[in-house]
């Protein structure tokens, strides 16, 4: 009997992994639909027909950009401002995040849990609001000053790059830095060279993957006044010049397949560097790279005309003991707290629609935007080059000028904003998704075609389980990025609580818009708790 009950013990813990699941599942199939009953689909009419053919016009224009000279010079200084602000920002984050990443590592701390949390918590600030945001904040404090722009990217970005960075350190083999630890040693030298140098590789591509982004969030800073091709881009949208529209989106796809083909190239060095064992830190291609970067870096310093003294400046000073004065302490009004509640529900549904409508579109289009390991005909080489380069002008083109646009087409409402912020994910997720085909295993998927199954059974019942797994893990993480998002969208007027806290800061009533920063956080700390859970229960 013992032994059948010893025997009977082991399905226990897959039992309960599987209601897990099946729970986690179950809620989620539960948000999509209060999120579905949300956006007013079901409701009532969500079509503008009115505006069909302004966006007939939008679209025909992609056809005809402009290229008058005059405009292609400033659509190239403009260029030049967005790249300046993306490689300063990212490299002062990778920085930040190089600084912070020895505080915020597990490794760091040993037993002294209390204090490894608080550090994580302290990062919980700077990564939950939106670049926009700080450039907001920012411009209360430091005024027209290219720093705005600097800092905005900067500041939430260290913050998130020193959490991978821990991340990163505690996942590489500590044997080195144990018995640096047993040799006396003290915590912060056994990381920097118990660690640090077997992470190397990870760190250094995960910073390349940070200024692609970075070039993303540049073009986002100039929708609202700091400069660059997204500044550009909002003066052509405002005044219906669809020509111009599209020239400045070309340049912005352009600029973003650079940054994209330049970090894809570093991060495949790292993971599979040349034959003949050269060591990581002479690899010439990857240190040409960082010091091309460090070079950019310089240039754009100078470039934007940044000075130091602008940072430390009495009027600065007086300017940020101002704002944190009169915003403290934040508003606890009911009204206000009824109004943060309900645009904090229209958030979340909003994200969590875009992100649905966003991994619909990945997957439908995975097989297209994955590069076949066969050699295949032309038709399917061109198929995959033409789904690669509209995903390329999806990520390219930021929320809210996406919102703008569908806003012709269709009512306020929750509907435009999820839709903008799913077109721009699709772009993201459809890249990301695509990846995980080109590495999935397809043996089996490969045996299936070998016993006679058609290509879409071979697909659904072969190559799609095994990339299951890793998609829905890529969504959630997509839905956290989503929140911030979605924050952005509304700060130009597509809802959600976007729209308080741009109501709110232009009214320059601080109590206020302490109270919703904070409500901003909370939700995305809130978002970021469910999204791991869900991601580690569905593992």
């Amino acid at each position: 009997m013992t032994a059948v009950l010893t025997r009977a013990a082991p399905p226990e813990p897959q039992l309960r992994r599987n209601r897990r699941r099946w729970g986690w599942s179950l809620a989620g199939l539960a948000l999509v639909a209060w999120s579905l009953a949300g956006s007013g689909l079901f409701s009532g009419p969500v079509v503008n027909p009115a505006g069909s053919g302004e966006f007939g016009r939008f679209l025909a224009a992609a056809l005809r950009p402009e290229l008058d000279a005059g405009f292609l010079a400033v659509v190239a200084e403009a260029t030049l401002v967005t790249l300046a602000y993306a490689v300063l920002g990212a490299t002062l984050s990778v920085l930040l995040g190089a600084l912070g990443a020895p505080l915020v590592a597990r490794a760091g701390w040993g037993r002294r849990r209390a204090g490894w949390l608080a550090t994580r918590a302290a990062l919980a600030l700077p990564r939950g609001l939106h670049e926009a945001v700080w450039g907001l904040l920012l411009l209360n404090v430091l005024g027209l000053d290219p720093w705005v722009g600097v800092l905005a990217i900067a500041v939430p970005y260290g913050a998130i790059t020193a959490k991978v960075f821990a991340d990163l350190l505690d996942e590489v083999p500590r044997g080195g830095h144990d018995a640096l630890l047993a040799a006396g040693a003290g915590r912060g030298t056994a990381v920097l060279y118990g660690l640090l140098p077997a992470a190397a590789g990870g760190l250094l591509s995960y910073s390349f993957y940070r200024l692609e982004c970075a070039v993303r969030s540049a073009v986002v800073l100039g929708l609202i006044g700091a400069g660059g091709l997204g500044y550009q881009l909002a003066l052509s949208f405002s005044s219906l010049r669809w020509a111009q529209v599209w020239t400045t989106v070309y340049a912005l796809a352009a600029l973003c397949l650079a940054a994209d083909v330049a970090g894809r190239a570093v991060r495949r060095r790292v993971t599979a560097p040349p034959p003949g064992g050269a060591a990581f830190r002479r690899d010439r291609l990857l240190t040409g790279a960082v010091v091309a970067v460090l070079a950019l870096a310089v240039g754009a310093a100078w470039y934007l005309a940044l000075s130091p003294a602008a940072l430390f400046s009495a009027r600065t000073a007086q300017q940020l003991e101002y704002v944190v004065s009169a915003a403290w302490p934040p508003t606890t009004d009911g009204d206000l707290l009824g109004t943060v509640g309900s645009t904090a529900l229209v958030t979340v549904q909003m994200s969590v629609l875009g992100i649905v409508f966003a991994t619909a579109g990945a997957v439908a289009l995975a097989g297209f935007a994955a590069r076949p390991r066969v050699p295949a005909g032309p038709a399917r080489r061109a198929l995959g080059v033409l789904t690669r380069l509209g995903l390329l002008l999806l990520r390219a083109v930021p929320p809210p000028v996406w919102a703008l646009v569908l806003l012709f087409v269709l009512l306020p409402g929750v509907l435009p904003g999820a839709l903008a912020i799913g077109v721009y994910t699709l772009g993201v997720l459809g890249r990301l998704v695509g990846e995980v085909v080109e590495e999935a295993d397809r043996r089996s998927g490969e045996a299936l075609r070998a016993s006679g199954a058609s290509p879409a059974g071979s697909w659904l019942y072969g190559t799609a389980p095994a990339v299951a797994g890793p998609v829905l893990a890529l969504a959630l993480y997509r839905w956290e990025v989503a929140i911030r998002d979605t924050v952005l969208v509304g700060l130009l007027g597509a809802g959600g609580i976007g729209v308080l806290l741009s109501a709110e800061t232009s009214s320059f009533d601080w109590p206020a818009v302490a109270t919703v920063l904070t409500a901003i956080v909370l939700l995305t700390f809130l978002v970021d708790l469910v999204s791991d859970r869900a991601r580690a229960a569905l593992r």
